[in-house]
């Protein structure tokens, strides 16, 4: 049995892997536009986009401060709330601080965005 486990586990990661790696070639725009602004050290520290954590693909990921940063658009809201709600809270029992973001802001006040990350990245540094 454990080794049924452990081969649905292989399974499943793999599964997710391709699936962030689909997610990385087709971003949302609102991720587009996020990623430009974040990528490489623009913000102090390394961000990876799509990066598969436990079960889950986390849109943003810097991993020297475990900050993980969700774009979120209307189908969260209305369909997603309560898996999303699940998914935060296993990603804190886990270490990680998650900051979810609406698509609106980013595209409407991207500089708002990156000085809300700046703050997170800042207080995950203390």
């Amino acid at each position: 049995m454990r080794n049924h486990r452990f081969h649905h586990s292989l399974q499943r990661q793999s599964v997710l892997m391709e699936r962030a790696r689909e997610m990385r070639l087709q971003p949302t725009s609102s991720e587009q536009v996020r990623w430009e602004a974040i990528r490489g050290r623009r913000l102090g520290v390394q961000f990876r986009r799509q990066v598969v954590l436990g079960r889950y693909i986390a849109d943003f990921f810097a991993s020297e401060v475990g900050l993980v940063v969700e774009v979120d658009g209307g189908y969260h809201r209305r369909l997603r709330a309560r898996a999303d709600e699940r998914r935060d809270r296993w990603l804190k029992r886990h270490g990680y601080t998650v900051l979810r973001v609406q698509d609106s802001l980013v595209v409407r006040d991207l500089c708002a965005v990156l000085s809300l990350i700046r703050q997170h990245i800042a207080s995950r540094r203390r």
